[in-house]
């Protein structure tokens, strides 16, 4: 009996041992909906503020004044459509989305191809010239030639393209324009066109608005002055006024 009694004792102690040896775990129900709506409610989530891009020129209502952006002259051979073709394909795809006449596509069916010519080249901002050894040939584009130096004589609304021409049969009324070589690098000229047209509306959109700014500052300057000689005293009105009071 006292031998039963003494085991019943060490395996009390033992438990109670096991017991205080077994860390304490408590586990704290997480609802993550509540976190989640906790976190961006104390820390709303802000993005970086970008900067509003100033208006492109494309989008200028100086561009739109005119018709086309730019005029493709060529000849009548099918290398140099095929040409003209691929060129005004690329300036009139996105994201460059010019404007372009090319005369077999968008001349008036019924209407004469001389009268047509001469008011697309009114109605666009610059005109290229596919020079290549069939248009030195074609009396046609020569005068299409002249037309466009005729609208714009010394300006910086002409680009001539050479292709396949070597520079001893560039035309002397072109000799002070400089040209765009399309026969090493047919894609890098194409850019430099895109930019070409691009650069010149943009000085377009510049001029305009330096020309506001001077209409307002002399405006605003002719008030001024205006306002100053209301202010200024008449002097014979007072000589008048004091010679009638010693009368």
């Amino acid at each position: 009996m006292h031998g039963w009694f003494q085991k019943l004792l060490k395996s009390s102690a033992s438990s109670s041992s096991q017991h205080e040896q077994k860390p304490k775990v408590t586990s704290v129900p997480t609802s993550p909906s509540f976190t989640s709506s906790s976190s961006s409610s104390s820390s709303p989530k802000t993005g970086p503020s970008r900067p509003q891009k100033p208006p492109s020129a494309l989008s200028s209502q100086l561009r739109w004044r005119r018709k086309y952006d730019l005029l493709v002259c060529h000849s009548h051979a099918d290398s140099d459509i095929e040409e003209a073709k691929r060129l005004v394909s690329f300036l009139e795809a996105s994201p460059r989305c010019l404007r372009c006449f090319l005369w077999q596509r968008d001349v008036a069916v019924g209407g004469a191809v001389f009268t047509e010519f001469c008011q697309a080249v009114q109605e666009s901002h610059l005109q290229a010239l596919l020079i290549t050894p069939n248009f030195l040939q074609e009396d046609w584009c020569k005068y299409m030639m002249h037309q466009a130096l005729a609208e714009g004589p010394m300006s910086n609304r002409l680009i001539p393209l050479i292709q396949n021409l070597p520079h001893s049969q560039y035309p002397q009324e072109l000799k002070f324009y400089i040209y765009i070589n399309l026969s090493t690098n047919t894609d890098r000229g194409y850019s430099l066109i895109n930019r070409t047209v691009l650069k010149y509306l943009e000085d377009l959109v510049k001029n305009e608005k330096a020309h506001d700014c001077s209409v307002d500052s002399s405006s605003k300057g002719g008030e001024g002055s205006s306002r100053e000689d209301e202010l200024v005293p008449n002097n014979d009105s007072n000589s008048a006024g004091s010679d009638a009071q010693e009368r």
